[in-house]
């Protein structure tokens, strides 16, 4: 039938053209008819800048989400809506279009009806779905890391392009919900963004995340957790901050989750190592966690006495005194249950050698502890209290108790005379045997020129009787003498001595027992480097006559910026230098003071074997360094070209050149540097024209064993100064490629191969490219986000 109903209408079509073909002329068209009346004006299209699809970076995405308006918390149906804004060309919060992919997270601070614990917790609601968080995609289903499953479905709002919603289409509730939830209690929802690319159609590398805190039952927002006793600008210190986020910058785990208020959506209490990994020394809990970390190196060292770490955290060297609870912890109200909750969890982060269970290592009586309840029986007040066990503070109040003011400095019939006034516990010494307390009693001596480079003298003397003796019983002076170096002309006076002290910051002999700060670690005396005119005695502050370190504004850093993650020069300098400040670190970190006792750096490459133990080798990096002044010195050991150990720990590189051990953005300037002005009418800012290199017979012997010896080391002569250029010298602590060495010497910058042994440098042409706001400034190659020091 189909076929034959077929042919009838063809042959109908055919009939019907043939009759056509038979007809006459068609005449003329009519006259045109009236023009109807106008249709409905459509809607209007969105203007170019309206909407971005893409962004510039992860910092310029902001979420707002109304509690109002989303159910995200409880056992009813899940109802989420946001909206998204990234930045369009002029900078403008623009709405944010085109997201495929997002994942949601949620938390509650859980009010503790147990002894173990803390008061308040964080619990995961995803935890009871085995599931940390919640994906939502355009067709309900996703795909990441390997995995597929049920997703939630996105919505973008087609009349409000940028704001999105998202409901669960599969049987039971929304992973995130939990009908056992708190709706009363503290929660957390976090945001992240997946599938963001720029312009250029290049990923956005950054995490993209937001988040809110509010209360579920009532819509309030911003409510206080009690949870966050530790705030990300603690963490900012070391770690720095992302140009891109402004977050924190590198936290290598799980690529970078930016803040402590994220970290805690996987690491609370129920995240708990299986038993291998506790074995291994690993913990997840967040306080526990960080406590771990931080412990590295300092741990791993302390196995023969019953402490575990594990072998990924154990080349870690933490920069500032693991002590000092209050680097990373808040002591505003409210935020001090680190303190006022000691538990077994969070202590057990460092004291990894206690079993709680059986008491073994817990004091000397091996108090065995079944849940929390006790601790703070013994923790929470006196002695035994964090603050006070781990002396928190006291470093600081020890330096205040033995003081050294100069007071003058001048040379008569060839002997320098110095005077100080030092007090002990706050009062006027009154012998000099009483300074026998001290460890160190190093006293810093030099001449300043009038470009404020300096010249280190050898001979000075010690803050001792050796030198010298009280004169003045009333104000504590101290006079000190030694043979001049120089009749005349302006000298800088200070000291690096330092002295073991207890607890409370009482200074005591380094053999006592009572010795907190041991001569392992003490503490240095408060003292401030001094001017003196060697003709008068009198001090000169004038900054044209004293020394470029001295004076900020030929030095582009702060000790602000060192003390923000080392807590205090001081400290980092360890037993052998009692010194708070750039003006006593150039004693011996200056221009002049040719060599090097660390010229070689190792390349260390660590892998792990079949039977899971592990094996280091170590490499020679090729780079070779023969001088000591600052800026050298602290570009190499921040970047690990200064480490000629034989392990992995702190700051290092591997055998690929990959830097291991710093916690900040290895580019990021800024985190030492207080400006980009690095340069000043082409020259250096500091005014330096050269830095003064030498090499030992010793040195040369190693080097000549390496297999790619240079020609400095074959040939220079044991003991000669030779001058280099300083820009090159301060990229080259961590540019050493051949290449960028032929690119500095391309610009005018003499090297340690050239043999220069006469000090007629001039500075090199680098400022013609690098200066700062150049096509290629230092402010565009390298990161200067970071807030500067206070």
């Amino acid at each position: 039938m189909m076929k034959n109903h077929n042919m009838s209408l063809l042959a109908l079509m055919l009939s019907g053209m043939l009759a056509l073909t038979g007809c006459g002329d068609d005449g003329h068209d009519g006259a045109d008819g009236a023009d109807g009346s106008n249709g409905a004006d459509g809607q209007d299209g969105q203007n170019a800048g309206d909407v971005v699809s893409t962004v510039y970076k992860a910092g310029d995405v902001t979420f707002t989400i109304d509690p109002a308006e989303n159910t995200l918390a409880g056992g009813d149906a899940l109802a989420l809506k946001f909206s998204v804004a990234g930045k369009n060309q002029a900078g403008a919060a623009t709405p944010l279009t085109g997201l495929e992919m997002i994942a949601v997270y949620s938390i509650t601070a859980v009010t503790n009806t147990t002894s173990d614990g803390p008061s308040v917790y964080w619990e995961n609601n995803g935890d009871a779905a085995g599931a940390h968080s919640m994906y939502c995609t355009l067709d309900g289903t996703y795909t990441s890391r390997g995995q597929t499953g049920e997703a939630c479905t996105l919505v973008e709002d087609p009349a409000n392009p940028g704001t999105y919603t998202g409901t669960w289409e599969h049987e039971g509730t929304a992973p995130i919900m939990n009908a056992d939830d708190d709706l009363n209690a503290p929660h957390r929802v976090m945001i992240r963004v997946y599938n963001v690319t720029d312009a250029n159609g290049k990923s956005i590398s950054d995490k993209i995340l937001g988040s809110i805190d509010y209360i579920p039952a009532t819509g309030e927002t911003g409510v206080t957790t009690g949870k966050d006793t530790v705030a990300d600008a603690a963490c900012k210190q070391c770690h720095g901050e992302s140009e891109a986020t402004g977050n924190i910058a590198n936290i290598s785990a799980h690529s970078n989750y930016q803040s402590v208020e994220n970290c805690v959506f996987c690491h609370n209490p129920a995240t708990q190592p299986d038993e291998e990994q506790a074995a291994e020394g690993y913990v997840f809990d967040l306080p526990a966690m960080i406590h771990r970390i931080h412990g590295g190196a300092h741990l791993a060292e302390l196995a023969p006495y019953g402490f575990i770490q594990t072998a990924e955290w154990a080349e870690i060297g933490y920069p500032a005194p693991l002590d000092q609870c209050t680097v990373c912890h808040s002591q505003d109200e409210g935020k001090t249950t680190w303190k006022d909750e000691p538990t077994r969890a969070a202590c057990g982060g460092c004291h990894t050698n206690i079993d709680f269970a059986t008491g073994e290592n817990h004091a000397d009586f091996e108090l065995a502890q079944a849940d929390d309840s006790q601790c703070a029986s013994c923790h929470g007040t006196g002695g035994l209290a964090p603050e006070a066990a781990h002396a928190v503070g006291a470093r600081a109040v020890a330096a205040e108790n033995l003081t050294v003011d100069f007071t003058s400095a001048q040379v008569s019939a060839g002997v320098l005379t110095i005077t100080a006034n030092v007090t002990l516990n706050k009062q006027p010494i009154t012998d000099i045997a009483q300074l026998n307390i001290l460890s160190g009693t190093g006293i810093l001596l030099g001449g300043v020129d009038s470009t404020g480079q300096i010249t280190r003298w050898g001979a000075r003397p010690s803050l001792s009787s050796a030198s010298g003796s009280v004169t003045n019983a009333t104000t504590g002076e101290v006079t000190l003498t030694v043979a001049a170096t120089a009749s005349n002309g302006i000298a800088y006076v200070g000291t690096e001595a330092n002295f073991c002290a207890q607890k409370d910051g009482t200074p005591v002999a380094c053999s006592s027992a009572n010795a907190h700060f041991d001569s392992s670690d003490p503490v240095g005396v408060t003292s401030k480097v001094k001017f003196f005119d060697l003709a008068t005695g009198t001090e000169v502050t004038a900054a044209n006559r004293i020394a470029r370190m001295a004076d900020p504004a030929r030095i582009t850093i702060a000790e602000a910026k060192c003390n923000a993650c080392h807590t205090s020069l001081d400290y980092i300098k360890g037993s052998r230098h009692g010194v708070y400040t750039f003006d006593q670190c150039m004693d011996c970190h200056n221009n002049t003071y040719q060599g090097s006792y660390h010229p070689f750096t190792n390349l260390l490459t660590t892998v792990t074997n079949a039977d899971e133990t592990e094996t280091t080798t170590v490499s020679d990096s090729g780079s070779r360094f023969y001088n000591r002044d600052l800026a050298t010195v602290a570009h190499r050991f921040h970047s690990g070209n200064m480490n000629d150990g034989t392990e992995p720990e702190g700051i290092f590189l591997d055998g690929n050149k990959s830097l291991h051990g710093y916690p900040a953005p290895q580019a990021n300037c800024a985190v030492c540097h207080t400006s980009d002005a690095l340069f000043k009418d082409g020259a250096l800012t500091s005014g330096r024209t050269s830095i003064a290199i030498s090499i030992t017979a010793a040195q040369k012997t190693t080097a000549a064993d390496l297999a790619d010896t240079t020609n400095f080391e074959t040939n220079a002569i044991a003991g000669t100064t030779y001058y280099i250029s300083p820009v090159a010298e301060a990229c080259r602590a961590c540019h050493t490629s051949s290449a960028a060495v032929a690119h500095f010497k391309s610009n005018g910058a003499v090297v340690a191969d050239d043999l220069h042994t006469v000090n007629d440098l001039t500075v090199e042409s680098c400022a013609t490219c690098h200066a700062a706001g150049r096509a290629n400034g230092i402010d565009k190659v390298h990161d200067w986000t970071a807030p500067a020091a206070e």
